[in-house]
């Protein structure tokens, strides 16, 4: 049988590598992304023409960019907290 997730599997998680010390429970983050002045180039760019990306915008730019949607959902969400913040100032 063929496998038909659309997504690839996660590997398994080491019990005692997901939880940060101290049993508080929660979960380690992940490290900040650290984008290309190439990537941001571009991201800022669409940001100009549009703030808010359609599914198939933001999966069309992410494949182009070589990051994940969700990297580029955030990223459109933060900058638009930010441009609403200096707006705000003046």
């Amino acid at each position: 049988i063929p496998h038909l997730s659309p997504e690839p599997e996660k590997p398994p998680t080491v019990p005692s590598g997901d939880l940060r010390p101290g049993g508080k429970g929660k979960k380690l983050r992940k490290p900040r992304t650290i984008y290309s002045s190439l990537q941001l180039q571009a991201l800022n760019q669409r940001f100009q023409q549009t703030q808010y990306l359609a599914l198939p915008e933001r999966a069309e730019l992410a494949a182009h960019l070589g990051l994940t949607q969700t990297q580029v959902k955030i990223w459109f969400q933060n900058k638009r907290s930010k441009y609403k913040k200096i707006m705000k100032q003046g």
